[in-house]
């Protein structure tokens, strides 16, 4: 769950991030997934358990306003709302929330494709953005899709459009490590 607030204006010579408008933002979470919570599931078993409320999402997600909407083998479907505590300087939304939208969706795309006992770690990330993102943006769709699953190794794709326009704003691949969860080798 995530809240923001506007402070009240303050007087002149106000120390900084208390003037006017300042504006705060917080957010709770459950705690993460852990090996042992997931143990004898395979990655989609997990992912869907995500999806429906059963096990909690990400942390990542609420820290950043995204979430995980579908799952299905060999693909992972995230969803984010652009908002005015992701801009950077130049009023844009930063480059970094759709890098971390797109490598959620390529991770879970890939963790979707593994059996019991095993995870993955990104170990390469390409992303192409073609588009600026605005806080008036609609809602994001990225959707991630694995190219190859292999025994140690997997890559995917992935595309961040508009729900509401059908615009592309990113795309991205990925190389992933895959390996024997801690203690089931």
């Amino acid at each position: 769950m995530t809240s923001t607030t506007s402070a009240p204006a303050t007087g002149a010579g106000a120390p900084p991030g208390t003037g006017p408008g300042v504006r705060s933002r917080t957010h709770t979470w459950e705690p993460p997934t852990s090996y042992a919570d997931g143990a004898g599931r395979s990655g989609l078993e997990v992912l869907r358990l995500c999806v429906e409320g059963r096990f909690p999402q990400a942390p990542i997600c609420g820290t950043l306003g995204f979430r995980l909407v579908a799952a299905e083998h060999g693909r992972a479907v995230f969803e984010g709302e652009p908002a005015e505590h992701l801009l950077n300087p130049m009023g844009t939304v930063h480059g970094g929330f759709l890098a971390t939208l797109l490598d959620s969706a390529l991770g879970s795309a890939v963790m979707s494709t593994l059996a019991a006992g095993r995870a993955y770690t990104t170990i390469q990330l390409g992303v192409n953005m073609v588009r600026p993102v605005f806080t008036d943006t609609p809602t994001l769709r990225c959707e991630g899709t694995v190219i190859h699953a292999g025994r140690t190794t997997a890559t995917a794709e992935a595309r961040v459009v508009g729900t509401a326009d059908g615009k592309l704003y990113a795309h991205a691949t990925t190389t992933c490590a895959v390996f024997a969860l801690p203690g089931t080798d």
